[in-house]
């Protein structure tokens, strides 16, 4: 960003207050600049011709840098942690060594877990590796691992971020059993309702089957009849 003097070109589009002041040439516009006792910055080089504006250059770099550290203080810087351990380690420095990394991780910081080789150990590197999957197993409920155990020198090391924790599955809900019990209360009454309307159907249909079976009785006096006037 060119200022003042350090603008060295024969015209430019001068702006003031927000006010487009139209194509004047550098002179003037240095001249207005100079007059208002502020400064004449180039805002835009590339445009044809380049966009001067008339302001106070340094009232505007202190609140940018006063907007940036507002921004920065509202950010969480995340940084990466170290915790180092020997193949040797007693179980209760282990322990300690996994508190310490969960505080770390639970504060929102990567943490780096090295295993340090000391002689000959470095030929035996599965004790390491064995060790970091136990730290790593550990720690799962806070953190996963971002980058997987390997050598670094005399070091075994892997990274745990815990932005990637991973969360456990939420219980299953098995309702079935309770929905089913209002369910077949609601069945209920629906059958006891069914019952007399079965009897009220059967009852008519009943009935008419009496008068039928005495239509023989009516016949046999024609018969009689009949057989008398044979006989005749």
């Amino acid at each position: 960003m060119r200022l003042n003097e350090q603008i060295r070109v024969p015209t430019v589009r001068l702006v003031r207050d927000g006010e487009q002041l139209g194509v004047v040439s550098i002179e003037e516009a240095q001249k207005i600049a100079e007059d208002a006792n502020l400064d004449l910055v180039e805002i835009a080089p590339n445009a044809e011709p380049p966009v001067v504006r008339v302001m106070d250059y340094g009232k505007f770099k202190y609140e940018q840098s006063k907007r940036d550290r507002e921004a920065r203080r509202g950010s969480k810087q995340v940084e990466l942690r170290e915790v180092r351990m020997r193949v040797k380690i007693g179980k209760h420095d282990r322990d300690f060594k996994i508190r310490s990394a969960r505080k770390l991780l639970g504060a929102g910081d990567k943490v780096k877990v090295s295993v340090m080789f000391r002689a000959r150990e470095i030929t035996h590197p599965e004790v390491a590796r064995e060790l970091l999957d136990g730290f790593a197993s550990e720690l799962e409920d806070v953190a996963s691992v971002e980058r997987r155990p390997g050598l670094e020198g005399r070091f075994m090391s892997m990274t745990l971020d815990p932005s990637k924790k991973t969360r456990p599955a939420p219980p299953k809900v098995e309702p079935t059993a309770k929905q089913a019990e209002p369910a077949a209360d609601q069945a209920a009454p629906a059958v006891l309702t069914a019952e007399p309307i079965v009897e009220t159907v059967v009852e008519p249909a009943v009935a008419p089957v009496e008068p039928a079976a005495e239509q023989p009785e009516t016949e046999q006096p024609t018969e009689a009849a009949t057989e008398s006037t044979g006989s005749a």
